[in-house]
């Protein structure tokens, strides 16, 4: 069995289903778990100079991959330090596939499609002075986000999260990360391939995330791609900052436009700890 992990203070995870962890697999037994089954797979890096996915072993033409922004170095190693010392004073709580969460946002429940304040206060302080600095990238103007959510990665615990879409019906266009203490890649994955390139098989695109960087997903790469955090790729403690905004359906003009209104007043506000 692991050794706790000295900030939980418990030796357990918060993994369900198909969602595992270092921690669950030594308890649970790996005879229990499902064996990985072998596929094929095309890879492909992202250049984020010619916005290219690049074949890494030749055999494949590269091709545009839009709806990926790379602000690197976003964040000075001072305001990292801040930002993580501030983190570590509040309570992480255990998530899945090993990872440690802090949510800032309302309580929601996707299948039923319904939202509550909750106790919900608001973003964190210090995000205030970054999300001014995010608006002043034109990719990200009018950026209000309504949710922050923080979570923590150590390759000790096996942490990762698997392939996936955001939601669509509550968040919006616009995804964007901030990434601390260390490198690591994101995975974009299209299990469908691409045949009209002649990619049948499932397609990877590697984005590496530099420590303190910022990265934005919209377009197809929010809408269309999956993206995920292997466990392999997580080599040192690694904490990340998502910041989402609004749907439609809950701006100006929309159906649910003054519970909208409701939950940016709150989360503007700046006052927030996590719920």
């Amino acid at each position: 069995m692991m050794a706790p992990d000295s900030r939980d203070g418990v030796a357990s995870c918060a993994c369900k289903g198909i969602r595992r962890c270092l921690i669950c697999e030594q308890y649970k037994g790996k005879e229990q778990l499902e064996a990985s089954v072998p596929k094929v797979v095309h890879d492909f890096l992202y250049n984020p100079e010619t916005r290219l996915a690049i074949c890494r072993d030749g055999k494949a033409a590269s091709f545009p991959f839009p709806g990926v922004f790379l602000w690197e170095n976003f964040i000075s190693e001072e305001e990292e330090k801040a930002l993580i010392s501030t983190m570590d004073q509040d309570v992480w709580n255990q998530s899945q596939s090993g990872r440690r969460k802090q949510d800032f946002g309302p309580k929601v429940n996707f299948k039923k499609r319904k939202v509550r304040v909750g106790g919900f206060s608001g973003l964190p302080a210090l995000s205030q002075k970054l999300v001014l600095r995010m608006q002043q990238e034109p990719s990200l103007a009018g950026f209000q986000p309504v949710e922050q959510c923080n979570l923590d990665y150590n390759p000790e615990r096996g942490s990762a999260i698997d392939p996936h879409l955001d939601d669509s019906w509550l968040w919006g266009e616009r995804l964007v990360t901030i990434n601390m203490l260390s490198n690591t890649t994101l995975t974009m994955s299209l299990e469908q391939g691409l045949p009209e390139l002649g990619l049948e098989e499932e397609v990877h695109v590697a984005v590496h995330l530099p420590r303190r960087s910022l990265v934005v997903l919209y377009g197809e790469a929010r809408h269309r791609w999956k993206h995920a955090i292997h466990r392999e790729d997580v080599h040192k403690r690694r904490v990340c900052s998502t910041y989402r905004e609004l749907s439609a359906e809950f701006l100006p003009g929309g159906q649910q436009a003054e519970l909208g209104a409701q939950l940016l007043n709150i989360a503007l506000s700046f006052q927030g700890t996590p719920i």
